[in-house]
């Protein structure tokens, strides 16, 4: 499972919104691009946000997000989709990867193969349900969107 190490914690000092896309390859031929950002939700808890896209020789490719908290974040109910909310009001429902049990706590990991192509260029809410009618919310500005829009075309 060593695809996963590269979405650890990283650094607790930065709270920045730059994202760039990074490409890793595997021996096993799978090529992994990815999208990492840190994010901070409406409480100002801040979150690691991680689009990455698996592409597998001679296989469909997959495309997922996944949600890091950081120490004191709100632990995660799963499973439960993540909602993504526009500015327009349209929402798009992400379905959890982790149907039993995540690797912590405070990490989530959503469904994006479909939804990715589907989400306007602009900033975007991500709401994490928590239990009872209660969300943390996320916003996503529109450069980072646009990013994650550049690893579709990606092959």
């Amino acid at each position: 499972m060593t695809t996963f190490i590269f979405l650890g914690l990283g650094s607790f000092t930065s709270k920045s919104a730059i994202a760039v896309v990074t490409q890793i390859e595997e021996t096993s031929g799978e090529v992994l691009y990815r999208s990492q950002v840190k994010l901070d939700d409406q409480s100002g808890k801040v979150w690691q946000v991680v689009l990455f896209k698996q592409v597998y020789p001679n296989q469909t490719s997959n495309i997922n997000l996944r949600l890091v908290g950081f120490p004191g974040s709100a632990e995660l109910i799963h499973p439960q989709p993540l909602r993504i909310t526009s500015t327009t009001g349209k929402v798009w429902n992400a379905a959890d990867i982790f149907l039993d049990e995540a690797p912590a706590p405070t990490i989530g990991q959503y469904n994006f193969t479909e939804i990715l192509s589907q989400l306007p260029l602009e900033t975007l809410t991500l709401s994490i349900p928590l239990p009872g009618t209660k969300f943390i919310n996320i916003s996503v500005p529109d450069h980072v969107v646009k990013e994650w829009q550049s690893i579709l075309s990606i092959q």
